[in-house]
């Protein structure tokens, strides 16, 4: 049997361009004589929908899709996913399901068994568990159609109390297809080619796997759809953060060659492409075009103005140099040169009469205080207020430029640097930072080796360094990511070589400034935790404060 893998960037609620993408691939399909297409996750209607679902006329219009879709598949068959109604009676309303149309019209449906309700994911909040188990018949195969998490199952520690492919293999299907919407982190392409692979080889069949590509807000999916054969060798892998398609003869699978690796498999090269993506399709997808950011010499401003212009274009990207009296000379003069090495529009706004001006309106209820954290933040917001009066102006939509390491601490001003309508490098700690810039220069001096090497500084006051208040960076980011991501409680974390005193005072910096983060842009998701939707923390707590 010849099956068709459609790997897709969908818009969530968009039903009429993603069926016209779905209809495009199944004439595709057939030109090249396939059977069977098979399409992701949620593909009529993108994914994750999330309230969306919760409006009936949501789910009527993307079953709707779904059978007119069917009026095209006559000489083919397809697998499509979608929201369903639970026509059971109990339970919760809907159904995450997969259709298999046949013949012109639906023939059957799978609904997914196991739900993740952790990180990204709510699946339960919206959907009933299957509990009915049965394979597909068609042209002489049966098919374990499985959808996403359905296969993650596998191991001594299951998560769930089920196992979808333990119950499917007893009625001996010939080969394993997994509809996926799997979204992108830099440790995400090894975890899920193993889990693949433990699934290959548990049950000795051969796997199809079709995932979402692009993004939706802060979730990237980067595609990497595949094809393992019964050892759990992959012979097929599809493109990674760009649509693809390609049709598999599965009586092929078991004796094609073994092929490498994919090259994407650099963690600075997946997150330079997986942000490049992101920005990309976030303005895409709202119908933007140009975007804006504030330059200051400093490496975060850089690394988010190259990725900027490379996912929209140097006539789409505007940057702002805003010195004040504390700005040096060589920032400003650093910002210049990489805004003519990539051929970005640029121009210099001075903030200093500005501040001087707040200063001297503040001055009679400020008079006799010393100069502090206010003033700091009176420039960062001065700067917010410029770069907005340009987004207004202008129609440019604002990038922050701040880091992952500098929102976990709270080192960041309120309605000032933390303003945005995207956060670029939200989810990047600093020391990936550089990795992203050692990426970017891997060929060509592009970004300014002054802007890589000077020791990091808000400029907000005379000799101001980041380290004046922060561990350095290359320990800091070591300490977040036991606490953040791997969630390490704080006696683990001194137990590991840290310093007592440092780790209670950088996790109080943590918890104590969730109020902060919880007004940020979204961010752009390339970890395994980010700050966002994933990450839900209580805002007014005492924990470890």
């Amino acid at each position: 049997m010849k099956i068709a893998l459609a790997q897709l960037n969908f818009h969530i609620g968009n039903f009429e361009q993603n069926t016209q993408k779905i209809l495009t691939s199944i004439a595709l399909a057939k030109k090249e004589h396939a059977d069977l297409i098979v399409f992701p996750e949620m593909a009529i209607c993108g994914y994750p929908p999330r309230d969306f679902l919760s409006y009936n006329d949501f789910i009527k219009k993307s079953i709707a899709a779904v059978e007119h879709i069917a009026t095209y598949c006559e000489g083919i068959a397809a697998i499509i996913g979608s929201p369903d109604f639970n026509t059971n009676p109990k339970g919760k309303d809907l159904n995450n399901s997969a259709f298999f149309i046949n013949n012109g019209k639906i023939e059957k449906k799978i609904n997914k068994t196991l739900l993740p309700n952790y990180d990204i994911f709510e699946e339960y909040r919206y959907f009933e568990p299957n509990t009915q188990f049965e394979v597909i018949e068609y042209k002489n195969q049966r098919i374990a159609l499985t959808i996403c998490e359905d296969l993650w199952n596998v191991g001594v520690n299951p998560l769930y109390t089920v196992n979808p492919m333990d119950e499917l293999i007893k009625q001996h299907p010939d080969i394993i297809l997994n509809i996926a919407a799997s979204p992108f982190s830099y440790q995400q392409e090894k975890t899920r080619k193993e889990i693949l692979a433990k699934n290959a080889r548990e049950y000795n069949l051969p796997v199809l796997y079709v995932n979402h590509v692009g993004a939706q807000t802060e979730l990237i999916f980067d595609g990497g759809s595949l094809v393992m054969n019964a050892k759990g060798e992959l012979v097929k892998e599809l493109k990674y953060f760009d649509e693809d398609f390609c049709v598999i003869n599965t009586d092929e699978i078991d004796a094609s060659e073994q092929i490498s690796e994919s090259e994407n498999n650099i963690e600075a090269e997946l997150i330079h492409n997986a942000l490049v993506c992101g920005i990309k399709n976030y303005f895409q997808k709202l119908g933007f075009t140009k975007a804006i950011l504030g330059l200051s010499g400093g490496i975060d401003s850089a690394v988010t103005l190259v990725l900027a212009e490379k996912a929209l274009g140097k006539e789409n990207v505007k940057a702002l140099l805003l010195p004040s009296q504390f700005s040096s000379d060589h920032s400003i003069n650093d910002a210049k040169q990489l805004a003519e090495t990539i051929g970005v529009s640029y121009e210099v706004v001075s903030i200093e009469e500005t501040f001087k001006a707040f200063e001297s309106t503040l001055n009679p209820y400020f008079k006799g205080l010393p100069f502090n954290l206010a003033e700091e933040n009176i420039q960062a917001r001065i700067r917010a207020v410029l770069l907005m009066a340009f987004s207004n102006k202008f129609g440019y939509i604002l990038l922050n430029t701040s880091n992952k390491s500098e929102a976990a601490v709270g080192y960041g001003t309120l309605y000032g640097d933390m303003c945005g309508g995207l956060s670029v490098l939200g989810d990047v700690y600093k020391t990936q930072v550089y990795n992203l810039a050692a990426y970017i220069n891997r060929e060509n001096e592009i970004i300014p080796i002054n802007s890589i090497l000077k020791p990091p500084s808000a400029e907000l006051r005379p000799d101001q360094k980041d380290s004046d208040s922060l561990p350095e960076y290359d320990i800091l980011d070591k300490l977040l990511y036991q606490y953040i991501e791997l969630s390490k409680d704080p006696e683990e974390i001194i137990s590991m070589g840290f310093d007592k005193s440092m780790v209670e005072k950088v996790l109080r910096m943590v918890n104590s400034n969730e109020w902060k983060r919880y007004q940020t842009a979204p961010i752009l998701r390339v970890s395994t935790k980010a700050f966002g939707m994933g990450r839900r923390m209580p805002i007014a707590a005492k924990y470890l404060i």
